[in-house]
């Protein structure tokens, strides 16, 4: 890390820790000012010149007074954590397109390519046999088809859809409420959970400063990051108050799409995303509505395509035949122009590497 971008890490790890400066205030801080250094430096006068009310100024000179950028900096690599301001080339780009979107990130693990297509998946913290049965099959297919996992490490949907992912070998990025040092991450109980989602290669990230406990009010602004940097938000079970709706809502007013699983009208859990696809959400009953609803199916189909090398050439002529919907050996046998025998050999050996998956009664789907 060059010198000046060490600087001026510090001086954003400061000013971040004065909570009242939002987005909105930080940009409008920046625009006047045009360096975090010459903010934290700046008289109250000044301070009020560029917008800020007289109160919040003299509130924020106190704080100021009390902050140790070097220290925090310090804290910050005694953690592990890094930093991302926005304007970085790495910033991820779906989060940058929202309304004011947030001036830092604090991370951990490995940030995504910009090919990556996010989906956000939620829904409640107290779910049902089927909302579990749901979440980790779902999931596991669209990991499997490429999607990177967005949800907030909650107990309930957010970690099954977190462990699915993983399970199916895919990637996943989990948002917090909280601070991303360890004994901030909230709940106490998925530490071991975001441990393995960074050691998968996968990413840890919140807007709130180390040490930041896991408020009430953190959450609903959390829950924006999700929405944000996804696609898509689906939602598999969530009751009439639930805060996977709040998610949705954010999704809505991003302009992106989202997607509910339709439940039982006896579960209060599945009252929430009744009410979505009533309101418009597109019903999901099995990976593909996602894929359709995102318009991805080609993407995703590609993508793992190109994932899987042909080891013979009759292996080259199934191939583009297999994908997420299941395919019968006779329709392979007329697509192909192979013979039945000869395809049934390819498709023994091909689920054996693992690349097909048989579903019985001569059906077949692409594994991976």
């Amino acid at each position: 890390m060059v010198a000046d971008q060490k600087q001026d890490l510090k001086y954003w790890l400061a000013l971040n820790r004065f909570s009242k400066f939002g987005p909105a205030r930080l940009g409008k801080l920046l625009a006047f000012f045009g360096s975090p250094d010459a903010i934290l430096s700046a008289p109250a006068s000044e301070l009020i010149n560029a917008g800020i009310e007289a109160g919040l100024a003299a509130e924020f000179l106190i704080v100021r007074s009390q902050l140790q950028p070097d220290r925090l900096l310090s804290e910050l690599e005694r953690e592990q954590v890094k930093l991302l301001l926005l304007g970085d080339p790495a910033y991820p780009a779906n989060l940058k397109e929202i309304h004011l979107p947030p001036r830092l990130l604090y991370y951990k693990g490995k940030l995504g390519s910009p090919e990556e297509i996010n989906l956000a998946v939620v829904g409640a913290r107290k779910f049902s046999s089927y909302g579990k049965q749901v979440a980790e099959s779902l999931v596991f297919e669209l990991a499997k088809a490429g999607l990177t996992i967005v949800s907030g490490l909650a107990l309930g949907i957010d970690s099954l859809a977190h462990s699915a992912a993983l399970s199916a070998g895919g990637r996943t990025i989990a948002v917090l409420g909280s601070g991303l040092d360890r004994q901030s991450i909230y709940p106490s109980s998925n530490r071991y959970l975001a441990d393995k989602i960074i050691a998968e290669d996968g990413l840890i990230l919140s807007e709130f400063p180390l040490g930041t406990e896991p408020l009430k009010h953190n959450f609903p602004q959390r829950n924006r990051l999700i929405s944000g940097l996804s696609v898509g938000t689906l939602v598999i079970e969530a009751n009439e108050k639930s805060g996977s709706l709040i998610t949705a809502k954010f999704a809505l007013e991003q302009n992106r799409e989202v997607l509910a699983v339709p439940g039982s009208i006896y579960n209060p859990t599945s009252t929430g995303t009744n009410w979505l696809i009533k309101q418009g959400a597109a019903a999901v009953t099995k990976a593909t509505d996602v894929l359709d609803a995102l318009d991805l199916s080609a993407i995703t189909h590609y993508t793992q395509k190109e994932k899987l090398i042909p080891q013979t050439e009759a292996e080259g002529r199934i191939l583009p035949f297999l994908c997420l919907e299941a395919i019968h050996i006779d329709q392979l046998v007329r697509q192909t122009g192979l013979t039945s025998a000869e395809i049934s050999s390819e498709l023994i050996l091909m689920e054996m590497r693992g690349a097909v998956k048989n579903l019985g009664g001569m059906m077949y789907v692409l594994a991976r």
